[in-house]
């Protein structure tokens, strides 16, 4: 009797034949272990002395256990071939930290062994041999959970993503003063549908409304779905054809469904490549309609003067950061470059780029898995150093999993530098029409009995506690509610923010998020875990809008309004009517 093996690992062992293809059996044979792959890994750049990280180390790990059960060297001369199996749930969890937790899939190596060996293709389906019997992190379970069950994989509501539609079309309509600006929902025989990230919903709306102003001025036909709108797909990071098929048939039958001519996926890597590149074979769909990027879509409106654009809007130093998808597995290097050129003044490449760029650290849906949270800030900085050598104030990317590496980097590496997408800047430089303006009229006065009341008392009756630990702020937002007719309380710190909501039960809150003592995070939860308080309404203000996933991502139900500082007159007094439902 040979030695006995877990359920698990016979079903990884029988699955493992399945699942190899001619590309992942030239890959397993073909290492010659030249070491050429090392120099192009930023985990082993940044770890030099842990020879775990080396690519060839890594895929080893899958390599001996082909070699042991499918290739006829292993049964032959296994000690040569250093062929070995697998027979215990705990060799099952190391295999997980290896290709989950030291690899984000981004392909470098690949592009760089002299013998076409694609260590990414093989880590993936390694992933996917763990996932099937559900051996993975915690993360990249409930994310896969969620994409499943409630077709996105952040979770987010149908109620809650075409509120944020409805909201965003609001803004537009009012800051444009253009009342027939509309972001179509549902729309038929449109000329584009546009896909998105679930996280421009969860933490990033405006972005929402940037591509909604570009397609309106560019005279487009287009609208957006209902339901199977998210062109993420975590199948993608987690090796399950199964999801990625199922989550790419959504998108796809939506988009017939409505009649539309043209797919146009958001500013996203993973999700340009899964929806337009692998999604239809693992769903094996026959997808009739065109497909492309955003990116595509800006560079061409331009291009067509369907938009008219200043680059005179943005002259802030921006470098490019090249997603590992877009640009690696995609080939998308240059449509974002010479957008970038037609919409900034000041460009400066970083080194090395395009198919040679570094990973953000937050590829391979890294982002979701908490656990190796140090392995992958300690590997950015080679990022970093890329990053600081530009002298850019703004590191532009063509992807939301990007957004969120680079900027989880850039605040752990004390960067002076934020993080934007080509749509803020397109949308930015955008030069608007004016008006046509109506000829003048006499004005005749007529006389009336009483003057109609002024809408500047229209908060009277309302008590409100702001809470904000800068005294300006403080001050400024006080006394516009109540030049308005509110009844202002203020806090200056979590602790007397949780003291007054408490005594004055206030009917709303306006709440800053990086203060002293408890912060907004701890103060909102607070408020949503007391009985007498829950329902008290609140509108989160930060000048961090990367501290947004601190709200969302906490067990309690949202708040009802959000605002990124510097805020003004007009929008703090338009989100708290809208609040309070006055006006």
């Amino acid at each position: 009797m040979g030695k006995p093996r877990s359920h698990k690992a016979e079903k990884v062992l029988e699955r493992l034949e399945k699942k190899l293809n001619r590309q992942i059996v030239m890959s397993l044979a073909a290492c010659v272990h030249c070491g050429n792959c090392s120099s192009s890994c930023h985990y082993v750049l940044a770890n030099p002395d842990d020879p775990t990280y080396q690519p060839s180390y890594k895929a080893d790990q899958l390599r001996k256990l082909f070699k042991r059960h499918v290739d006829w060297t292993g049964r032959v001369i296994p000690w040569f071939v250093k062929a070995k199996s697998i027979y215990t749930d705990e060799e099952l969890e190391e295999l997980k930290d290896v290709v989950f937790g030291k690899c984000t899939n981004c392909r470098r190596c690949s592009i760089n062994c002299p013998m076409g060996v694609d260590h990414a293709t093989f880590n993936r389906m390694a992933r996917g041999l763990l996932v099937s019997v559900g051996v993975m992190p915690e993360g990249v379970a409930v994310v896969s959970k969620d994409q499943w069950e409630i077709g996105n994989q952040m979770g987010v509501l149908k109620e809650d993503y075409l509120d944020t539609l409805e909201w965003m079309e609001e803004e537009l309509q009012e800051e444009l003063d253009i009342p027939d600006i509309k972001i179509p929902v549902d729309k038929m025989d449109c000329d584009v549908v546009y896909s998105i990230n679930p996280r421009e919903v969860k933490y990033d709306p405006r972005t929402i409304a940037e591509a909604a102003k570009i397609f309106h001025f560019a005279g487009e036909n287009w609208t957006m779905p209902s339901e199977g709108w998210d062109m993420t797909n975590f199948g993608l990071f987690s090796g399950d054809d199964d999801l990625g098929g199922a989550v790419g048939r959504r998108l796809y039958e939506k988009t017939e469904e409505l009649r539309g001519k043209k797919l146009v996926i958001s500013e996203c890597g993973h999700g340009y490549r899964s929806t337009r590149c692998e999604a239809p074979n693992w769903g094996k769909i026959d997808v009739p309609f065109v497909m492309e990027s955003s990116v595509d879509t800006m560079l061409r409106y331009i291009k067509e003067r369907k938009i008219k654009v200043d680059k005179n809007k943005n002259t802030e130093r921006v470098t490019f950061h090249d997603s590992c998808n877009n640009a690696r597995s995609c080939g998308l290097f240059e449509e974002p470059r010479e957008l970038l050129n037609l919409v900034v003044t000041d460009f400066q490449e970083m080194y090395p780029n395009r198919t040679e760029n570094y990973c953000c650290t937050g590829g391979g849906g890294a982002m979701s898995m908490s656990e190796y949270t140090p392995n992958r800030l300690k590997s950015a900085k080679i990022k970093a150093e890329q990053l600081k050598a530009t002298g850019a104030k703004y590191v532009v990317t063509s992807c939301h999993n990007c957004v969120d590496g680079l900027t989880d980097l850039i605040k752990h590496y004390e960067l002076d530098m934020k993080v934007t997408q080509l749509v803020n800047l397109v949308a930015n430089a955008l030069v608007i029409p004016e008006k046509v303006k109506e000829p003048e009229v006499e004005k005749v006065e007529v006389p009336v009995e009483a003057e109609a009341p002024a809408e500047a008392g229209d908060l009277a009756g309302r008590k409100i506690l702001v809470v904000d630990d800068e005294p300006d702020i403080l001050t400024f937002f006080s006394t516009v509610l109540e030049d308005n007719g509110a009844t202002v309380i203020q806090a200056s710190d979590g602790d007397e923010a949780i003291e007054k909501v408490r005594q004055e039960k206030p009917d709303l809150v306006t709440l800053d998020l990086n203060m002293p003592g408890k912060d907004g995070g701890q103060v909102f939860e607070f408020i949503r875990k007391d009985e007498e308080l829950a329902e008290t309404p609140v509108c989160i203000v930060t000048g961090r809008p990367e501290l947004r996933r601190l709200i969302y991502d906490r067990p309690v139900p949202p708040p009802e309004g959000y605002l990124d500082k510097p805020v003004d007159e007009e929008t703090l007094l338009r989100n708290v009517r809208k609040i309070l439902a006055v006006g």
